[in-house]
């Protein structure tokens, strides 16, 4: 495998050795990313009394970070491609760490819903040089062992950012209160931009003009499909989400047609849709966003089940959930060697521990209904955190490996922007399933047997995905053997 180093604009051989001190800096901007998507629902309630916030701007400061960051990752990753990942890496960085600071210090509801904006824009920028750079500068058992730790950071991020976030709006350290849930990010961010050298410079052969059109196309359709799904379930559906989901589909078929009429007549796409053509990395992509609406709706499920139905305060709930990532974190680390072995077999059986566990959890929770005690769902947590990693972890790697290392970058942001896609998919249907469920209970019934029944009716999405995730997993696998027995 080979890079191209922006230094000096020539094609250079693969290094001898993995830079694995650079992947360490990866890791770290991967981690601050993913973190800050969960770190502010456990801060909600200071929020509100600090800001004097109402309901509507809260969802704008929880959707507002998730809305820019899935809008600009397909061009994020473009941009690495095209004029250096290292720099792209820090840039977005640099914006990052100035968004949280403008974060931390706000004055206003208004002012922290554009800085969050701002931040989720420069996380566009930075996360898909992490996948790109995994993918360009480590191969074979080094790659899986990239992606398997890049696995792991991410799913102890978002444990993260449950634990640590509710003790820090808890301890409330120095007087901060919620601010410091932004602030820590400055001196991470700051360390990060000093250590980025360790990180290998690479860009793909071509450099031709941005296309700005296909920009704007589908900034604008992927920003008028997340904006309904994360705040119309919340206000029932009104006419202005139905009417911006049938935008959003012009406005990406258009740029469908617009991207191919590009690479018709020899320019360099945004997307290439013989990418998306190719049978596998569709395949890849539809198995990424299913897996991903899974996990942030299991969240949310789980958050209202022990914070609003049993009553816990935020770092009690984080401290109940955690146990989940240990199973995540030794599942992310057996995986690569469980794929090396089986391949993609190894994945499929990560499906089905998935799925199990899921059913599991659910009829747990449906037995115990009222007299739900949240440390019993502790072992069957720790089952559905092996699944996430066993299947997470090496899905990434298997599906970006279907790509030329020239559309690393493309494809990453292409798989970084399913990613958030998938999860406001699954948190728009778990959250019509959850409220639909606690409003056909009566107000006879216990608050916590209303929460338990609601908790079971969002998961069975969860439940019908993942299987669905084990059959096409199953299907890929086969055809990989067939293809190798050809």
């Amino acid at each position: 495998m080979s890079a191209h180093f922006s230094a000096s604009g020539l094609r250079a051989n693969t290094q001898q050795k993995a830079p694995w001190l650079g992947l360490s800096v990866l890791l770290l901007a991967g981690f601050v990313t993913i973190f800050d998507l969960f770190v502010v629902n456990v801060a909600i309630p200071s929020l509100q009394t600090g800001l004097a916030a109402s309901f509507a701007q809260i969802g704008f400061i929880v959707a507002g970070y998730e809305l820019a960051f899935g809008v600009l990752l397909i061009t994020g990753g473009r941009l690495g491609d095209l004029f250096g990942r290292r720099r792209l890496f820090v840039l977005g960085m640099a914006g990052f760490t100035l968004a949280s600071a403008l974060c931390g210090l706000a004055p206003s509801a208004q002012w922290l819903i554009g800085a969050r904006v701002l931040q989720g824009l420069a996380a566009a920028l930075l996360f898909p040089q992490v996948y790109a750079s995994i993918r360009v500068h480590f191969s074979g058992d080094d790659s899986r062992r990239a992606f398997g730790l890049l696995g792991m950071t991410l799913g102890l991020a978002a444990i993260a950012g449950q634990v640590l976030g509710g003790w820090l709006v808890h301890a409330d350290l120095l007087g901060l209160g919620w601010r410091s849930i932004f602030l820590i990010n400055v001196p991470i961010g700051l360390f990060a931009i000093a250590v980025a050298r360790f990180i290998p410079e690479s860009r793909a052969a071509q450099r031709p003009a941005l296309d700005w059109p296909g920009v704007a196309l589908v900034s604008a359709g992927l920003g008028l499909l997340l904006v309904p799904l994360i705040e119309g379930p919340s206000q029932g559906w009104p006419a202005w989400s139905l009417c911006a989901l049938a935008a959003a589909l012009v406005l990406l078929v258009l740029f469908h047609r617009q991207q191919e009429q590009r690479r018709l007549v020899g320019g360099l796409p945004l997307v290439d849709m013989q990418l998306l053509g190719q049978r596998r990395f569709a395949l890849g992509t539809l198995l990424v966003l299913l897996v991903y609406s899974t996990s942030s709706s299991f969240f949310l499920c789980f958050s209202l089940l022990i914070q609003t139905g049993m009553g816990l305060d935020p770092f009690a709930a984080g401290s109940i959930f955690a146990p989940c990532s240990a199973g995540f974190v030794l599942a992310s680390l057996a995986a690569p060697r469980l794929v090396a072995r089986w391949g993609t077999r190894g994945i499929v059986i990560g499906a089905l521990v998935y799925a199990v566990a899921i059913a599991a959890l659910i009829a747990q929770v449906a037995l115990a209904g009222a007299d739900l005690r949240p440390e019993r769902l502790i072992p069957l947590l720790i089952v559905v955190g092996a699944g996430q990693g066993l299947i997470m972890t090496p899905l990434l790697n298997l599906v970006l490996g279907f790509v030329d290392e020239a559309k690393a970058g493309m494809a990453a942001g292409v798989i970084a922007t399913v990613q958030q896609v998938g999860a406001a998919l699954g948190v728009a249907v778990v959250g019509m399933l959850f409220g639909a469920a606690l409003a056909s209970d009566g107000a006879a019934t216990a608050q916590m047997g209303n929460y338990a029944s609601a908790f079971v009716a969002g998961m069975l999405y969860n439940l019908a995905a993942s299987v669905l995730v084990w059959l096409l997993l199953l299907m890929l696998a086969n055809t990989r053997r067939r293809a190798c027995e050809d």
